[in-house]
Parts: structure tokens; C-alpha cells; sequence
């Protein structure tokens, strides 16, 4: 019977985080609701502790919509300050912990936050005095003291639908990242509906959040569970055994996880050693996710994979149910209902089926802008002109095909435009991948006098491996004269975002050290 009323009150068009969490703290009591690497919490516990936190901010003077900043590794009190930022009438702003320290500092700023939950460690490297004028709590030594005495109840908050739920800073890796702003109603909207998704189809809640909590990324197997009145663990950072000895002694049932991740879970040895047989649902986004490994996931994994294809900022969201379209790995799925896609050439006209160009889309899942910066919110958005409608431009480049799955290209800045043609890193990509010696590929356009741009490739690749220059010969010789690659250079390992991204960034540099093509 709760059950019954837990679905209906998801399935209503809005709804409060707060208020669905605490009716779950109440009713599950002794459950467990949370573990983390350092134990576990019962739901009658975060029930109290994110009113007592809520309280103490309230008391501090925090404002309606003002933010609550958390800086720190992924744990249980920093899970709480999130939700008690957002009970308090707060805006939850995690700050990524893989930022510089004039980034953390701007991003303190610019989010307007007065409080900064940090734990030991992060604030020892930073120093006491990285946060000027802000009241600073140590989140694994003080937060208990520091919340409102036993059986405070925070003030009365109503969630009006505009009302900010929380700020996610994206990974830029220069300057200080744009603060992504999500509403009440946004986030109510996907995660309400999928919490819904998971109870009607009679699926035991337990998920295991092994992405920080700074990360969009990790929000589906963080909030939809609260929400449904399951179990969360998080993980302080990703490890291959302890996941997969978590997964196991937890009976997981939901996980998401990145590609690099699913990588790295596929060649560990002791793999099969686990049993995992409870996972009934497997996520995947945030990165590309070859059709490869995504086939060998769904051999040796249990349980559905699903692939999420967005952004943080919203636009159009496919879905690839892998498990049910196996000829469809290539592609990152369909638009899910009430999401909208078009394919459009430079000059936002809209291209052919099955021809390639610049991906906009719109949703009920998107952002109300970047904070403090109007002009670079418009800047990502594309008007019709024939209707007035905003979508958001995606980035990408992409087709679609006549099932109307969408096909990945690249990175519309990472397109190589060489001797006057467009040349899609992808595809030599893919073409590096087919040498057996080849581990991981990536291929990026730099400076050439004679060409404008030239693609230069990089490589990871498996002990006793030919050298780089052979297999650049074998691969060239499968190009298209305009395709072929000035240089190949071998890296022991990828340079990575926290949470997988491949950082082009850094390989541009890294030319730059080695030395550009002639």
C-alpha cells in the first residue's frame, strides 16, 4: 500500500525532494539507506540528520535559493549537506575536487555560497585561508557538532518550480568552469520518473554510485534512489575489486557506471570470481562507449545496459536499451519520449537523413542557464526561426539513421578541417583500433602550413606491441589521402577527466612538447 502511494505521489507533474525523503525516512525507519567506505545509515538517521543540518543552516541565515557549497570526496556527510542544502530552501553546489585551486576559489564565488562543507584533507592541501569570508566546515570532523541539536526540525520550505536545486560545474580544464544551473521542477522531472520507472516495474532499489558526487553523471544512482526509498553506497573513489566486492555483498541491483570503468571491470582477472547476479540494471553515459566493449558488457555483465546520451546543461536525451537492439551498439539510441532532435549543417539548415552534421535538442530536462553568465547561456542555445523555439546545441556531430538511432561522429570542435576537407577524428579512430596491437586510440587535428590542419594520432598499446611508426604505415594504408596521419605517438595511459572524458586538451599540448608535423 505505501508502495502504491510512493508511485502515485512520483508520478504527479511536480513534487518536493524534501518532503518524498522524509516520508521515506519515516516510514523505513531501521532500513538502511546509505553506506559509504566508512559504514552505514539507517533511513531514520538521515531523516534527522538532514533536518538537524537544514536547521543549522537556517538558523546561519541561509537565503532562499543561495547556495550550499560541498568540496571533498564522495561519502555520507557530504550526501547529507546535499540534501539538507536543498531542504533548507538552499541550492546544492558541489565543487569538483580535480579543480585548481584558483578554480575551487572562483567557483566558491561565483556559486554566491556563505557555507563550504570541505573534508580534512582537501582543506589541509588548500590551506585554511583559501576561502576567504566563508564559514568553513570540516565535513569528517565537525559536521556532527556543528548541526542543530537532537530533534530539531528545519523551517517549513515549499519548492516553487523555478526554484534552483543545485549548481554542477562543468569540467572545463581552463579558466573557471560555468556553474550549470538545475530547477526544482528539471530535476523532479527526471529523476521522479525514473525512481516511478523502478517501483512499477518491481525492482529491489539498492545502486552503487562509484562516480563522485560533484559529478552530473553520478546523480542517477544518488537521488532516484532516495526517492524510491531504497539503498545508495557511494564510493570515496572508484576501485575495481571494491566495486565488484561491494556489487556482490550489497546484492546491487542499479549501477552506473563510465565507460573507462566498464573497461577497467572487463580486464580485471579476478572478474568472474564475483557474483553480481542481483544487478538488474546497468547505466552508462558521459563518455563515448564503443559498440565493442558495450557487447562485452552485455556478455559477461547480468542485467539490462542501458546508454544515456545528453549533457549536463540538458537538450535532447537518446537512450540505448543494448540489451534489446544488439545491431544498434554504433549508436547512442533514440530520442526517449519528450525529447526532440534535429541534425543541421553549419548554417543551421537541416541536413539529409543519414548525413552528418551539428546535433541540437531540446527537452523537459534542461538547465535554466549557466550562473552569472547570460550572454554564454544564449551563446549554447539555437532559436527557430520559424517558431521561436530554444534548443540547446549539443557539440556533437552526428547522424541519423532510418530507425532513427543516432550515430556519434565526434566533437564538433574536434573536427580536423584539412586541405579544405572535414576529416572526423572517429573514424580514424576506429581504424586505429583494428590493429590488434592497439589498446585505446585518439586522434586530433593540429596546426600544418601546407594543410591548415593534420590529424595526429595517439595510442595506448598491449606489451611487446610493434612501434608506433609501423602501425601508422599499416593504418595509412587503409586512408584516404586526406585522412592519413602526420604523426603516431605511444602513451603509457590516457589523459582522463575524473569521471573518464578523454582531455584533447592535454594531447594538443602534448604535440606541442613533441613537436608539431612539418
Amino acid at each position: 500500500m505505501a508502495e502504491t502511494h510512493t508511485i502515485r505521489s512520483l508520478n504527479e507533474p511536480f513534487g518536493s525532494f524534501s518532503a518524498t525523503i522524509g516520508s521515506n525516512a519515516r516510514r523505513l525507519g531501521t532500513s538502511v539507506a546509505m553506506r559509504d567506505d566508512d559504514g552505514e545509515i539507517t533511513w531514520a538517521e538521515l531523516g534527522e540528520k538532514v533536518e538537524r543540518i537544514a536547521a543549522r543552516l537556517s538558523e546561519d541565515g541561509l537565503e532562499r535559493g543561495q547556495a550550499v557549497a560541498i568540496l571533498g570526496y564522495s561519502s555520507i556527510p557530504y550526501a547529507l549537506v546535499f540534501l539538507a542544502a536543498v531542504r533548507a530552501g538552499g541550492v546544492a553546489a558541489p565543487l569538483t575536487t580535480s579543480a585548481s585551486p584558483d578554480q575551487l576559489a572562483g567557483m566558491a564565488v561565483d556559486s554566491g555560497a556563505r557555507h563550504l562543507f570541505v573534508d580534512r584533507a582537501k582543506l589541509e592541501e588548500l590551506g585554511h585561508d583559501a576561502f576567504p569570508g566563508m564559514t568553513v566546515i570540516v565535513l569528517d570532523e565537525e559536521l556532527d557538532q556543528w548541526m542543530a541539536t537532537e530533534g530539531t526540525v528545519a523551517p517549513q520550505f515549499e519548492p516553487r518550480s523555478s526554484d534552483p536545486f543545485n549548481i554542477i560545474y562543468s569540467s572545463g580544464t581552463t579558466g573557471i568552469p560555468k556553474g550549470i544551473v538545475h530547477t526544482h521542477q528539471m530535476r523532479w522531472r527526471q529523476f521522479a520518473a525514473t525512481a516511478s520507472s523502478w517501483l512499477e516495474n518491481g525492482l529491489p532499489v539498492r545502486t552503487l554510485a562509484s562516480t563522485p558526487l560533484y559529478s552530473n553523471t553520478t546523480m542517477v544512482a544518488f537521488l532516484p534512489p532516495l526517492l524510491a526509498g531504497g539503498t545508495v553506497r557511494v564510493m570515496r573513489k572508484f576501485d575495481v575489486n571494491r566495486w565488484l566486492q561491494w556489487a556482490q555483498d550489497d546484492a546491487t541491483t542499479v549501477t552506473m557506471l563510465v565507460p573507462v570503468q566498464y573497461s577497467r571491470l572487463m580486464a580485471e582477472p579476478r572478474f568472474d570470481e564475483h557474483d553480481l547476479s542481483a544487478m538488474q540494471l546497468k547505466y552508462c553515459t558521459s563518455a563515448p562507449f564503443s559498440a565493442e566493449l558495450k557487447r562485452e558488457v552485455l556478455r559477461r555483465m547480468p542485467g539490462a545496459l542501458i546508454e544515456i546520451y545528453s549533457m549536463t546543461e540538458g537538450g535532447v536525451v537518446c537512450l540505448l536499451e543494448a540489451h534489446r537492439f544488439p545491431d544498434k551498439l554504433h549508436t547512442v539510441g533514440r530520442p526517449a519520449p519528450g525529447s526532440e532532435l534535429k541534425v543541421l549543417d553549419d548554417d543551421d539548415r537541416p541536413v539529409a537523413q543519414g548525413e552528418p552534421g551539428n546535433l541540437i535538442g531540446r527537452s523537459q530536462t534542461m538547465m535554466a542557464g549557466y550562473k552569472n553568465q547570460p550572454e554564454k547561456t544564449r551563446e549554447g542555445y539555437w532559436t527557430d526561426p520559424d517558431t521561436g523555439d530554444v534548443w540547446q546545441r549539443m557539440g556533437d556531430i552526428g547522424r541519423v539513421d532510418a530507425d532513427g538511432f543516432v550515430e556519434l561522429v565526434g566533437r564538433a570542435k574536434d573536427m580536423i578541417i584539412s586541405g579544405g576537407f572535414n576529416i572526423f577524428p572517429i573514424d580514424l579512430e576506429d581504424e586505429l583500433l583494428k590493429e590488434p596491437d592497439v589498446v585505446e586510440a585518439a586522434v586530433i587535428g593540429v596546426p600544418s602550413e601546407r594543410w591548415g590542419e593534420t590529424p595526429v594520432g595517439f595510442v595506448t598499446l598491449h606489451a611487446e606491441a610493434r612501434d608506433a611508426e609501423a602501425i601508422r604505415e599499416a593504418v595509412n594504408g587503409r586512408l584516404g589521402k586526406t585522412q592519413r596521419l602526420a604523426q603516431l605517438h605511444t602513451l603509457a595511459e590516457m589523459p582522463r577527466s575524473h569521471i573518464g572524458k578523454l582531455l584533447k586538451t592535454e594531447l594538443r599540448e602534448e604535440t606541442e612538447r613533441l613537436g608539431l608535423p612539418s
